[in-house]
């Protein structure tokens, strides 16, 4: 496996999770129809800014502020205690790429307040529900994000869910085609992803 182009700009992502009756809950946002991730469901998240990078801390460090920064602008929401949970590195043809750390934090208190030119609407949701609308074309969710839900599915609390954190799970995207579709590739397996539902086959 190769090294992540460290030359790309670095995003930062928070994946927030809050008790429910059962298990727990994600919160997830849906883009405007405009700009980056149109139409999409994501995590609260954005590139790293200048005031984010100190000197002497390393990337992880400058994008969990970043993430920590992006969940406050565009959800309100103030967090501080994240768990670094994977990297992303998109693959060589995506339009715009960026390289992104996704981290796992508790929800606090406190509801969320989405700011209206970067947040369509809000959703805490289970993430085997969030696939299941996926699945049946409700949603529209990009590789990382279905991978993250996809893991987080199969905890059954917020405890255990963020001890599945604390080292990066390295996501280096290849896009292969073939004549049932696009499917997306990492060394932990590949999301087959021509027709719906998509399908993880671990390695």
């Amino acid at each position: 496996m190769s090294a992540p182009e460290l030359s790309l700009p670095v995003a930062g992502t928070a994946v927030l999770l809050r008790l429910s009756d059962p298990a727990f809950e994600v919160l997830l946002m849906r883009r405007p129809d405009r700009g980056s991730f149109a139409g999409a469901w994501v995590f609260p998240g954005g590139k790293v800014e200048p005031g984010d990078v100190h000197d002497g801390d390393d990337e992880s460090e400058n994008a969990r502020r970043a993430a920590i920064r992006e969940t406050r602008e565009e959800v309100g929401l103030a967090v501080d205690d994240l768990v670094v949970l994977s990297e992303w590195q998109p693959p060589v043809e995506a339009p715009t790429r960026i390289r992104t750390w996704f981290f796992l934090a508790e929800a606090p208190d406190g509801e969320p307040s989405p700011a209206a030119d970067e947040v369509a609407e809000i959703a805490w949701v289970r993430a085997a529900e969030a696939l299941a609308r996926h699945a049946a074309g409700e949603w529209t969710l990009y590789p990382p994000t279905w991978i993250t839900l996809h893991q987080l599915a199969a905890f059954s609390d917020v405890e255990s869910a963020l001890s599945s954190g604390g080292a990066a799970q390295l996501f280096q995207t290849r896009v292969l085609e073939s004549e049932v579709g696009r499917a997306f590739a990492w060394e932990q397996g590949r999301l087959e992803a021509g027709a719906l539902p998509w399908r993880f086959v671990a390695t």
